[in-house]
């Protein structure tokens, strides 16, 4: 099950958002994975001090998005597929001028010398 433990609020930005924006940068860094149990909308909302309509509007925004599912009476999960992930990523990308050197570098095995 996805923990909130880390989750932080900032200001200038919608809660819901902020929900979102944290599910999608846990999957872009693989701390979520595809199949994940989200908790419900009552304890996120417990666990963060927020509207439960403030939940459901993230968890609500994760399913047009196609990153969770969910159905009448059962849990809801993650659903990303490798292409999502991937999109992720590379929005993530963005925010490290560096990122893409890294990578390359890592998937050539390529890491920082011993000493």
């Amino acid at each position: 099950m996805i923990s909130f433990q880390d989750f932080r609020q900032t200001d200038g930005t919608p809660i819901y958002l902020q929900i979102v924006r944290y599910i999608q940068q846990g999957l872009a860094a693989g701390a979520i994975q595809d199949g994940d149990e989200l908790p419900s909308r009552r304890v996120v909302s417990a666990l963060l001090a927020v509207n439960p309509n403030t939940v459901q509007k993230a968890f609500k925004l994760l399913e047009d998005e196609g990153l969770a599912t969910s159905r009448a009476g059962a849990k809801s999960c993650i659903q990303a597929s490798p292409q999502q992930i991937e999109a992720l990523l590379m929005e993530n990308q963005n925010l490290s001028p560096n990122y893409q050197i890294i990578v390359d570098l890592s998937l050539i095995h390529i890491s920082e010398p011993t000493r």
